[in-house]
C-alpha cells in the first residue's frame, strides 16, 4: 500500500484530494505531460509545443517548450509550475534560470520544460535541435497544444 498525501484544492479549503505520493500523483509520463500542458495554458504561456523524446533520448520522455511575454512571466510560470508539481508529490523538481528569466528549465523527471522569452526562443531554436530530419518533415514527434481562448 502506498503513502498518501491530503491536498487542499480550493482557497476555502472545503475540498480535498488524496494523492498517492509513491507515484507522485501520476501513473505515467503522459499524465504528467498533460498536467504540465494544462498548467502552462492556464498561465497564458504562448506557443506551447510538446516534443516526444521517446526513442531519441534517455533524459526524458517529453520536452515541453513554451514562451512568456516577459522575464517576469517566464519566471512566474516556472515557479508556479514547480509549486503545482510539489503539491502533487514531486518535491524534487529542479529549476534553473529564474535569476534572469530569459530561459528557465524545469526538470520534472519524465518531462523537461523549457520556458523562454520569444526572442531568446527564436535565437536558440531548441525545438529544431530535437527533431530528426524524418520527424521534422512530417511532424510526427511534435505536438502543438491548442490554447484556450482568452
Amino acid at each position: 500500500m502506498g503513502r498518501f498525501l491530503l491536498c487542499h484544492n480550493s482557497p476555502n479549503k472545503e475540498r480535498y484530494t488524496i494523492l498517492d505520493i509513491t507515484t507522485n500523483g501520476f501513473h505515467n509520463p503522459e499524465q504528467l505531460k498533460a498536467m504540465i500542458e494544462r498548467a502552462l495554458d492556464a498561465d497564458k504561456a504562448e506557443d506551447i509545443e510538446t516534443i516526444d523524446l521517446r526513442g531519441q533520448s534517455t533524459i526524458a520522455d517529453y520536452m515541453i517548450v513554451a514562451s512568456g511575454r516577459s522575464t517576469t512571466q517566464v519566471t512566474a510560470m516556472a515557479k508556479k509550475l514547480q509549486e503545482r508539481l510539489k503539491v502533487r508529490g514531486m518535491a524534487h523538481t529542479s529549476i534553473e534560470g529564474t535569476e534572469h528569466g530569459n530561459w528557465v528549465i524545469l526538470d520534472a523527471g519524465d518531462v523537461i520544460v523549457h520556458l523562454f522569452r520569444p526572442e531568446v526562443r527564436s535565437f536558440y531554436k531548441i525545438e529544431d535541435m530535437w527533431q530528426t530530419p524524418h520527424h521534422h518533415a512530417n511532424g510526427k514527434n511534435r505536438h502543438v497544444v491548442q490554447q484556450t481562448a482568452p
